[in-house]
């Protein structure tokens, strides 16, 4: 029975653009195979499951052929079958209707309507009525 290294496969497969970010999702707990762990030199076989975390969801494929070299696009069917449940597309829908309201802190600058709004916010509404000249006056 033919077995690939995990990362070499998602690699072959498009699953990620290249085998080093392959390595890295395995190294960093992203990917699993069957419900356990795995590292990058995992062996895979088909009929395996790969679960692979891509935030926000987390996607599911089933191996059907063990590669090694990457193949064109219109093939990746023959490699594998997405079987990522519909409620996890329901999930990266709904992040992008929500789109930039929960940017994370230190993501980038503010857009104009963002630095408006913080203008607007730290603008006190009472300075332009109060009158600094009184209070020296005798």
């Amino acid at each position: 029975m033919a077995e690939a290294r995990i990362d070499k496969w998602m690699w072959a497969a498009r699953i990620f653009k290249t085998r080093t970010i392959a390595a890295e999702a395995c190294k960093k707990g992203r990917v699993s195979i069957n419900g356990a762990q795995a590292k990058p030199a995992r062996m895979v076989k088909p009929g395996d499951v790969i679960q692979v975390k891509k935030s926000p969801i987390t996607y599911s494929f089933k191996v059907l052929q063990a590669i090694e070299k990457r193949v064109g696009a219109k093939l990746v069917s023959e490699i594998m079958e997405n079987v990522t449940t519909p409620e996890q597309y329901e999930l990266l829908e709904m992040s992008k209707i929500s789109g930039f309201i929960d940017r994370a802190r230190g993501t980038g600058r503010p857009t104009k309507k963002d630095r408006r709004d913080l203008d607007e916010f730290f603008t006190p509404e009472y300075i332009d009525e109060f009158d600094f000249d009184d209070e020296d006056e005798d």
